[in-house]
């Protein structure tokens, strides 16, 4: 039984719903959307109702029978959740094509997290900006973290500088760490939260997903 004063334990699969909730809920603002039924919700997300409601209810109480959701009302309640209601303190480690994209991407400062700083080893990368952010040397990153409480590092190295920077971040205040490195990340430290975020695996999904309805054409087409 939950006790007063605990926070209830989501599933990861709940969780990964969120951005898609958030996402569409912005959608439906931006066309002056009032009320949004968990119907209408599941023909635009592709979940049942059902699973919405249920998604849902692990917050709170947010919609009225008869009435839906308050589109407004719920958009501003899942980014409370999501924990957008705050800016969040970004550093970059790596300037390497990959981190220069991200670097540059300006939906990061739009939902509240804002990159203040890169790293890397590159001497002559080191003084220059991106976008009006420096570039320091990564021997530097301890202290910068631990001067300018910073939030979230963005990881862009190679495999191999990985363990090193991984090894260094924890020694900071640094809450998360946003993994775009070969590497999987796996640490025990319950202060830090690690999401790896692997671009070839979801390559390689697509991939399937693709080879899999050629298959079936491919299928079809015998059977004629």
């Amino acid at each position: 039984m939950e006790q007063p004063g605990e926070i209830k334990k989501v599933s990861m699969a709940v969780i990964k719903r969120l951005p898609k909730y958030y996402k569409c809920l912005g959608e439906l603002l931006r066309k002056n959307a009032e009320r949004v039924s968990s119907q209408e919700l599941s023909k635009l997300l592709g979940f049942t109702a059902s699973q919405i409601r249920q998604d849902l209810n692990n917050f709170g109480e947010f919609g009225q029978q008869g009435y839906g959701y308050n589109v407004s009302q719920l958009y501003k309640e899942v980014s409370k959740i999501l924990g957008l209601n705050t800016s969040h303190k970004m550093i970059l480690i790596g300037a390497g094509n990959l981190g220069q994209a991200l670097a540059n991407y300006t939906g990061f400062t739009t939902h509240g997290f804002n990159i203040i700083a890169i790293f890397d080893t590159n001497a002559s990368l080191v003084g220059r900006k991106i976008k009006d952010i420096p570039i320091y040397h990564v021997e530097d990153m301890e202290y910068f973290i631990n001067k300018n409480d910073v939030d979230i590092a963005v990881l862009t190295v190679p495999r191999d500088e990985t363990e090193k920077i991984v090894k260094a971040l924890m020694k900071t205040g640094v809450r998360g760490i946003w993994n775009f490195t070969p590497a999987e990340i796996n640490i025990n430290n319950t202060n830090i939260v690690v999401e790896n975020v692997h671009l070839i695996d979801s390559l390689l999904t697509l991939s399937y997903h693709i080879n899999e309805s050629w298959l079936q054409e491919r299928l079809l087409k015998q059977k004629r």
